[in-house]
């Protein structure tokens, strides 16, 4: 390994997806980066932590599990995976409030910041600290049984998702916006996204995707079995609730897909606007609109932009 070049100093929680050689081949070429510029890397692992055991770069790293306190003193979390790992390593930058990068190495990789084509480039901005962090809005959310009492708590960057655990029925929902009744449906679940989760569950829902810059709370009903039921844009202010009848099927609050809290009949979700944000690091100056076009492969063809106005 490496001297440092200073006395200061720096270390970095690595999370890689370890499910592909070329994702192992990525994240050793991180690590070399990272330890040639004289930070210290940690590195995320499964339980078994086997698929490391073979890079003669990763197994001699620090290894830790996902735990509230694993990005503890870095200066940041970096991931290199697609939507899933971001948001399990999302996760662990938010119990310490420090900054998370993405680096695709999936498909649409929607939530990492840069290409795997890129990677030196990107590790680079990271060791000159030469990038920037921006705030996205999470949701806080409260499970309560029937009798009000607190089953648990969570919070989420995506969304929030009220499922159905009877295949074989509906769930009877009640939907509750600032503490008044907005309607009650049966339907497979509810998910209440942020500005950032627009664009996953909640989009493939059929909710409209919203600007992460939008301060809002989204909420889309799915699978629902009634007429009228649209998705809602509401104010980060208000708080959302979603009921379920007492004598409706068992359900499942799920937070970003992986942190579930059981929700027996009757159970009530509140959620809102969440207490801390999770930083994102950006690399450069690219619009959502942007992103938007090219993970989604949208069509732009004739487009002209807009026009000069002419001068008489």
């Amino acid at each position: 390994m490496s001297e440092h070049l200073n006395d200061e100093h720096r270390e970095i929680l690595l999370v890689p997806h370890t499910g592909r050689s070329k994702n192992l081949v990525a994240a050793e070429r991180t690590a070399e980066l990272l330890d040639s510029a004289g930070i210290t890397v940690r590195v995320l692992v499964h339980q078994d932590g086997r698929p490391l055991e073979g890079s003669p770069v990763l197994s001699r790293l620090s290894r830790v599990t996902h735990t509230a306190d694993a990005a503890e003193g870095c200066e940041l979390v970096l991931v290199l995976g697609g939507d899933g790992t971001f948001l399990r390593a999302a996760d662990l930058a938010h119990s310490v409030d420090v900054p998370v990068l993405g680096i695709n190495l999936g498909h649409v990789g929607f939530l990492a910041e840069w290409e795997v084509e890129s990677l030196d480039v990107a590790v680079r901005r990271v060791i000159d600290r030469t990038y920037r962090v921006e705030d996205r809005m999470t949701v806080d959310v409260t499970v309560l049984d029937n009798d009000l009492e607190v089953i648990g708590r969570g919070w989420a960057l995506n969304e929030v998702s009220v499922e159905n655990l009877n295949r074989r029925g509906v769930l009877d929902a009640i939907l509750e916006v600032d503490g008044r009744p907005v309607s009650s449906f049966g339907c497979d679940g509810v998910l209440i996204s942020t500005p950032t989760g627009s664009t996953a569950y909640a989009f493939s829902a059929g909710g409209p995707v919203l600007w992460p810059e939008l301060d809002a709370i989204l909420v889309v009903p799915n699978n629902a079995h009634a007429l009228f039921t649209k998705p809602l844009v509401v104010s980060p202010r208000s708080t959302v609730a979603v009921e379920s009848n007492p004598e409706s099927s068992p359900a499942m609050a799920v937070m970003d897909g992986f942190r579930p809290i059981p929700m027996p009949p009757g159970s009530r979700v509140e959620v809102v606007r969440g207490s801390r944000p999770v930083r994102w690091v950006r690399l450069d100056d690219s619009t959502f609109t942007d992103r938007l076009v090219t993970k989604l492969r949208l069509p732009i063809s004739g487009w002209r932009g807009p026009r000069a106005t002419k001068t008489p």
